[in-house]
């Protein structure tokens, strides 16, 4: 399976998927007016990843702001990867990156963390 490289903008987040190693991360801000579009890649490329079971994968956040539709997707995919640890041998880890004074980002990471049952480390920087 090929890597997922996706160049930032303004609105749309970097993301950088790497599947011989299983680090995924995503980065920057994510507010397009299309998140459908902006995440469709992202979500196809995870789901056809998480078919094969016992891989292991570690998926960091490295949000500067995202909004309202975005939060919204983040929580598709932390069920995505809920799924395949539970259901599928994944060995999946969560690392939730935030600035020590974002309090925002921190509240966010916090509300993800109690939806979904999977290692999810919150990691102040």
């Amino acid at each position: 399976m090929e890597n997922l490289h996706i160049d930032p903008t303004d609105e749309e987040p970097r993301v950088d998927f790497n599947a011989e190693n299983g680090i995924l991360e995503i980065s920057g801000n994510s507010y397009p007016e299309d998140t459908s579009s902006v995440f469709k890649p992202i979500i196809d490329w995870l789901t056809k990843y998480t078919e094969d079971s016992g891989k292991k994968v570690q998926f960091n956040f490295k949000m500067e702001y995202f909004n309202t539709s975005t939060f919204v997707k983040f929580q598709k995919i932390l069920k995505l990867l809920e799924d395949y640890h539970l259901n599928n041998d994944g060995d999946v880890e969560v690392n939730w990156y935030y600035e020590k004074s974002d309090l925002d980002m921190f509240d966010n990471g916090e509300d993800y963390q109690a939806d979904v049952e999977i290692p999810f480390n919150m990691i102040a920087y």
